[in-house]
């Protein structure tokens, strides 16, 4: 089994809480990002302390409440399934808080970590402040919904981003890379990918390779799975008939997105 793909668990932590996936310092190659997804059933609460991290809770699917017990934000979540292709709701928690969600409706909610020295306000991401962007051409296109990008100075690390992907489609493609502090030229993010797909019984291919291939993994990803992405290129492609989301973080020791293309496959993008 690959080190970099994790399958989804089903751990009900108490009643109505499921730990769908959960990825920690601890428990992967990942320094700087942090991921869970949780499902909580209507009235259902899952509470946590920050510590020195921040966290994007970002409602997936359904609809819950969040509050940081200072302020509080009800209703939030705008869909019932991701491949409706509308952006949805999130909330960004700062460090050294406690938050508490509680399920509205049967909610899918992602928990987006990164570590987090200086405590910033609470900020509501609503919907609506999500920045759409229609990338690549050809063979390469995708939409992408900017939950947290860094032009968005609301948090200390955390990058987040929502993409989808056609049938028959390449994304994260040509395959960019961004595992080094060289800036301005590259920044160095770890990251991680959450995959659904549709319908469900669908896969998609990602490999996760470096330039010495010290590093080089191609995986098959099915709905549900979260893949790892310490450091390397890393594309996905989307077999026929089906369509890819993926929701993406990113941290690292600086917060901005400066990514380097494979050289051997840059050249697609002079067509």
């Amino acid at each position: 089994m690959s080190k970099l793909l994790r399958k989804p668990e089903k751990n009900e932590i108490f009643q109505g809480v499921t730990i769908v996936q959960e990825v920690t310092a601890e428990t992967s190659p990942l320094e700087y990002v942090g991921f869970k997804m949780i499902d909580l059933a209507p009235g259902a609460k899952f509470s946590e302390s920050l510590g020195k991290q921040e966290c994007c809770i970002v409602a997936l699917t359904g609809k819950i409440n969040v509050t940081d017990h200072e302020e509080t934000f009800e209703n939030l979540g705008t869909r019932d399934s991701v491949f409706e292709k509308i952006p949805t709701d999130s909330v960004y928690v700062s460090n050294d808080r406690r938050f508490e969600i509680e399920g509205v409706s049967q909610a899918r909610v992602a928990l987006c970590y990164s570590p987090s020295k200086k405590q910033l306000p609470t900020k509501l991401i609503k919907a609506s402040d999500n920045g759409i962007e229609h990338r690549g051409i050809l063979n390469n296109k995708r939409l992408v919904h900017n939950i947290l990008p860094d032009s968005d100075p609301s948090a200390n690390s955390l990058l987040v981003v929502e993409v989808y992907t056609e049938s028959g489609n390449w994304s994260s493609y040509p395959p960019h890379k961004h595992d080094r502090d060289s800036l301005p030229d590259e920044s160095f993010l770890e990251e991680s990918y959450y995959h659904e797909m549709n319908p469900q019984q669908g896969f998609v291919f990602q490999r996760v390779y470096t330039d010495d291939r010290s590093l080089d993994e191609t995986m098959t990803v099915e709905n549900g799975d979260v893949v790892l992405v310490p450091a390397g290129y890393h594309p996905v492609g989307v077999p026929d008939g089906y369509t890819s989301y993926y929701l993406n973080v990113m941290a690292g020791p600086t917060r901005i997105w400066k990514f380097y293309n494979d050289p051997d496959h840059e050249w697609i993008l002079k067509r």
